[in-house]
Formats: structure tokens, sequence, C-alpha cells
């Protein structure tokens, strides 16, 4: 379950640490929606985000990037509801067969969030929970 940071991963990571003291574990930068998607350390978000989204917005400008922060969690249901937000997730099961598969129960007017455009919500959670949690795929139900 290891994984190596790019270098500009690795520089994103430091920033937004600097400007918010909130401690990054991962930084996922995807250059095909000029985003950097963040997973910050559970407990940690109200200071990622700031006093009214402040230090995101701040963070947003001095990288020229749009932003996902995703909340850390130490159980894989937990970590993949957190991963598909601002979604509704009412329930995630693993299914251990050949694959590790999560299955996560999404409100119907949630999909198009837990999915985002051309999918890249959804591919980017099953990246994290790839990395964190060995989970092979993420299905919506």
């Amino acid at each position: 379950m290891g994984f190596t940071l790019s270098d500009d991963a690795r520089q994103f990571a430091a920033l937004f640490e600097d400007v918010t003291e909130a401690t990054v574990r991962d930084c996922l930068v995807d250059d095909d929606y000029d985003r950097i998607i963040l997973l910050i350390k559970p407990g940690e978000m109200g200071k990622a985000i700031g006093t009214d989204g402040e230090h995101v917005r701040r963070a947003e400008e001095e990288f020229g990037r749009s932003i996902k922060l995703v909340e850390d969690a130490a159980h894989p249901e937990d970590f993949v509801a957190s991963a598909l937000a601002p979604a509704a997730v009412y329930n995630v099961t693993i299914s251990e067969n050949d694959d590790r598969v999560a299955y996560a129960e999404v409100a119907q007017e949630d999909h198009g969030a837990a999915i985002g455009t051309d999918g890249k919500n959804i591919e980017a959670a099953r990246k994290l929970a790839r990395r964190h949690h060995d989970i092979d795929d993420i299905q919506l139900t």
C-alpha cells in the first residue's frame, strides 16, 4: 500500500500545510481538471478550510487551481464516504471477493455529485481508496 508523491504534489502539500497548518496525508495533482485533491488528517478539516473557507480560497489563489479536500479515515467504509463528499453516502459495504470493491449507497439526487463531470470525483475517490485502503473499485448503488 505504498505510494510516492510527485515533486509537484509534495510542493502543493507543503504549501497547503504552510497556509492552513492542517496536516496533509496525500496529494493528487489532477492536471486534466486543473485541480489539487488533498487528503487531510482526521479532525483537521476545519483548520484546512478556515473561517468561511478563507484557507482554501487563499491556497486556490496561490496554486492557480481549484482544491478538493478529503478527510482521512481509519476504516475503509468511512474513507470511501469521505472521498465521495459532498454526496450523501448512506452506507458503504466492502466486498472481499476476488477484487476488493466498495459499494457506496448514495442518494439518487447525489449521484451526479459523487461521479462529477466526466467521472472526475469518483476517479479521485478510487485513486485515494486504492492508495490508502487497497480498494480496487468503488461502485455507486
